[in-house]
């Protein structure tokens, strides 16, 4: 059976049997798919986290399908109807659609029509007119005219449910049915009568008809998200009256009597067209909706987890003094100031800005903070007053340079009224945990986004009508990633953040900032196995991705794994220096051999890594961070003209375009054929999340609120 699974993720992946093989024994063994990708590379071919995570996905998949035939295996032996034809058959099947055909006809049932004609005993009657032999097939249904069956009507209507479910659970028939949806399914929606202006939002959609197949995945979850409001009406359906045609010619075989009783006539239904119309359509609709939602499903749940990463690593200040600053009117703007490390100093309100207009009394207080605390950046939350605030600090001398950011504040009340916010911050409301928050992210954003549902983060394309069990997964999945390639300052990051450190989870997590809260920060990674229940492979999983800047041993600042020690150990040894000589001079890296190196255990992949790693130690992936100013001249929805070129910000990405961020309330769609002056299939080739870039306004919808953008001809930075 394992072997069978190889064999059909290969050919599903084009990954070779052997690199799935070891793949699938390290993840047996509990290594987690960020250790795998980085530091088992020579056991897998060098697979990265995206083909580790698609054979982790498809060996499950085969699981769960292994476990469905199993029952599907116990449930017809217990009917005592399981052949050794039918055993084989479905030993072999692998393609779950087929398997459930094959099992119709054995699943139990709840009563329906034809099993209420079963047990009137009907069976035969039906089986007679399947043969479609006898010539008087009313003779025949007298014969049948006792007990619940009233007369010789009874009886043939009786026999033709039996034979519109035979129909129904026929392979074939299903397969002809399931091929016309395929080909020529239309999917239709129209608006549920009197709501049409409380489904307003969805008036793209009250009379729309399109085929199913070239339906894109945005629209289709729009459109299921509306009928599960009650708003719209939505149905798939192909060609009736071929599919009925069709199964005509299969199970109607003469003209006579008994033939026509299979047959659809023109005054009455018919077994075939019955069953078509009460069984199998509604069957293969229901299959082909659910399926075209979960394509729809993985397709959202794709562009989210890209988003997701995109904004994890977006990049960082890093660690300066940091004065975050939650805007507002008539409550004024909340201020804190936080040291290198995060941690809150200070906080006070101040009102700058109408009704209260305390503008020198604002500056006092401002001047005072950043003199005190030795602020070196200001993260100012995006929200309402966002851009009031940036000019009323622009407009403003202090004593010290300081830069000016403006963060994006989505999240942040979600934040502040966690359980994560108010244990970290106890004695504090929620306006203050949102402006430390927004502070933090400007310094770094992955350690503080971790913090939040990614759900509530805004870069999502229905990520609440999706399959939630499965965008958990992948969100889950992608914050790991993204914190384990970062990695992590051991003696600085929070439980929540070590929490996502391979081979760590809440407990362990919670015991290391309970350790180094008791015994100070930790001075090596060794010292990791002081931690208790910190086991010899929780160790190995998690210290290649935790971090001790000025750590005695310099490696320990690295992404080198304690495991691999030795081997720079062994270069500094045999070029007569230390291992910090070795990591502070480039000459003498360049005499290194890593041929020299090579064991049965240890790869070139390896290596190559460690060497990397040695000429950038503790390099951050993400880039250096740039200072944005929006147009100074647009501030609302109405300052805004066609043709105007702005500077924006991408805040999100879907796949029919991009969200931009150009200083006002409402966010700009730049549509995917707007993006560039070639054809482009995603929009992730042109933009990336939080980019700066440039637009012209194409046309403001001012009823809806809706803004269109193009970057066509428009020279970026």
């Amino acid at each position: 059976m394992i072997q069978d699974f190889h064999r059909m993720i290969s050919a599903a992946l084009g990954i070779s049997e052997r690199q799935i093989s070891q793949t699938l024994g390290l993840l047996e063994d509990g290594a987690t798919i960020p250790f795998i990708s980085r530091y088992r590379k020579e056991a897998t071919g060098g697979l990265d986290e995206v083909q580790i995570e698609a054979i982790q996905t498809q060996y499950e998949k085969l699981s769960e399908t292994a476990k469905r035939k199993e029952t599907i295996l116990n449930t017809i032996q217990e009917q005592g109807k399981l052949t050794a034809e039918l055993q084989k058959r479905i030993e072999e099947t692998w393609d779950n659609t087929l398997l459930e055909d094959i099992y119709l006809p054995y699943k139990p049932k709840r009563k329906t029509r034809a099993e209420a004609a079963r047990q009137k005993g009907l069976e035969p009657l039906a089986t007679l007119l399947m043969l479609q032999r006898d010539p008087h097939p009313e003779e025949r249904a007298a014969n049948y005219v006792k007990g619940d069956v009233k007369n010789v009507e009874d009886a043939l209507k009786g026999a033709r449910d039996i034979i519109a479910e035979h129909v129904s659970e026929d392979e074939r028939a299903r397969n002809s049915v399931r091929n016309a949806f395929a080909r020529q399914g239309i999917l239709t929606a129209k608006v549920v009568k009197g709501k049409e202006e409380e489904a307003t939002k969805y008036r793209d959609y009250f009379d729309c008809s399109e085929s199913l197949k070239r339906c894109n995945s945005h629209r289709l979850l729009a459109i299921r998200r509306a009928e599960a409001e009650g708003l719209l009406k939505v149905s798939i359906s192909p060609d009736d009256e071929e599919c009925v045609e069709r199964l005509e010619r299969q199970f109607v075989r003469s003209n006579n009597p008994c033939g026509q009783q299979v047959a659809s006539l023109a005054e009455r239904a018919e077994a075939v067209q019955d069953s078509y119309k009460r069984l199998l359509k509604p069957s293969i609709e229901t299959e082909f909706a659910t399926q075209s939602k979960e394509r729809a499903d993985e397709e959202a749940i794709k562009v989210f987890a890209e988003n997701l990463r995109q904004l994890l690593l977006a990049s960082p200040l890093g660690q300066k003094r940091v004065m975050g600053i939650d805007p507002g009117f008539r409550t004024g703007c909340k201020v804190v100031c936080l040291d290198a490390q995060g941690n809150l100093l200070h906080n006070e309100n101040i009102y700058p800005h109408p009704p209260v207009s305390k503008q020198k009394e604002a500056f006092a207080k401002l001047q005072m903070m950043i003199e005190s605390y030795k602020i070196d950046a200001v993260a100012i939350g995006n929200g309402t007053a966002s851009r009031e605030t940036e000019e009323f600090l622009k407009h403003q001398r202090f004593n010290r340079d300081i830069q000016i950011f403006i963060v994006s504040e989505q999240g942040a009340s979600i934040y502040s009224a966690s359980k994560i916010a108010r244990d970290e911050f106890p004695d504090y409301d929620v306006t203050v945990r949102g402006a430390v928050s927004i502070g933090r992210r400007l310094m770094d954003p992955l350690a503080e986004l971790v913090k939040i549902d990614p759900k509530s983060i805004g870069v999502g394309q229905y990520q609440h009508d999706v399959d939630q069990t499965k965008l958990k997964k992948s969100l889950d999945q992608t914050v790991e990633n993204c914190v384990n390639l970062v990695g992590v300052n051991l003696n600085t990051a929070s439980s929540h953040l070590l929490t996502y450190i391979s081979g760590l989870g809440p407990q362990l997590a919670q015991n290391i900032v309970n350790y180094r809260t008791e015994n100070g920060a930790f001075t090596s990674r060794k010292e990791l196995m002081k931690v208790p229940r910190m086991g010899a492979k929780a160790f190995e999983q998690c210290a290649g991705f935790l971090r001790i800047p000025q750590a005695k041993n310099p490696l320990d600042n690295t992404a080198v794994h304690p495991e691999s020690y030795c081997i720079v150990e062994q270069m500094a040894k045999d070029l007569d220096c230390s291992v910090a000589e070795l990591i502070a001079s480039r000459e003498l890296r360049l005499k290194i051999n890593p041929e020299r190196y090579l064991s049965p255990t240890v790869g070139m992949p390896t290596l190559k890594d460690i060497l990397q790693e040695l000429d950038k130690p503790g390099r951050d992936p993400r880039g250096p961070i740039k200072i944005f100013e929006f147009d100074k001249n647009v501030r609302t929805i109405n300052d805004l003209r066609e043709g105007m070129e702005l500077p924006g910000i991408v805040g999100n990405i879907t796949n029919f375009g991009a969200f931009v961020d150009i200083g006002i309330k409402e966010n700009g769609l730049v549509h995917l054929s707007q993006l560039a002056d070639r054809f482009i299939s995603d929009p992730n080739e042109v933009v990336s999340i939080h980019q700066h870039i440039r637009v012209k306004v194409l046309s403001i919808d001012m009823d809806r609120k809706r803004i269109q953008l193009t970057m066509k001809g428009v020279e970026q930075n």
